[in-house]
């Protein structure tokens, strides 16, 4: 690819038009770390944190924000989110998060999957925070996707 899809011929944003693409199966996988003071990873582990169930809420929230993509991203697709899942691991670090969404349409789903993972570790850090201001959100990435014209990639 030797141009931007995402600018017209003047330089400005545009929409990518996808109209005449045929709806395939896509699936696409993000990650991200959020890490959590030790106190903290204790109090996660003994499900003991005062605002109630971290993982539960953040999952909710992660499967919520791939639905509402292209109302945070200007230049997203609306698509539908045919699947979205997000587990949950409480690790020595704080929590991984793996999120993944599938679709088939006209247009990939990593900003969807992306987005899961991101939002998801907000409502980590929003859940935990009054036991330590310092909690952040690390390595939100792409893990990988599958179909549409560009095929398939892994991390």
């Amino acid at each position: 690819m030797n141009h931007l899809t995402h600018i017209d011929s003047t330089g400005a944003a545009r929409m990518v038009d996808v109209t005449e693409k045929t709806p395939t199966v896509r699936s696409a996988t993000a990650s991200a770390l959020v890490l959590c003071a030790p106190h903290v990873v204790e109090v996660l582990r003994d499900h003991a944190v005062p605002k109630g169930d971290v993982l539960a809420v953040a999952r909710i929230a992660g499967i919520a924000a791939a639905k509402k993509t292209p109302e945070l991203l200007p230049l997203a697709h609306v698509i539908g989110v045919h699947g979205a899942v997000v587990d949950l691991e409480i690790t020595d670090e704080g929590i991984a998060i793996r999120a993944t969404v599938r679709t088939a349409d006209r247009t990939g789903v990593e900003m969807e999957a992306l987005t899961a993972a991101s939002v998801a570790g907000l409502a980590v850090v929003d859940m935990v925070k009054a036991l330590d201001k310092g909690t952040e959100i690390a390595h939100v990435r792409l893990e990988a996707k599958t179909g549409g014209k560009s095929g398939d990639w892994t991390r």
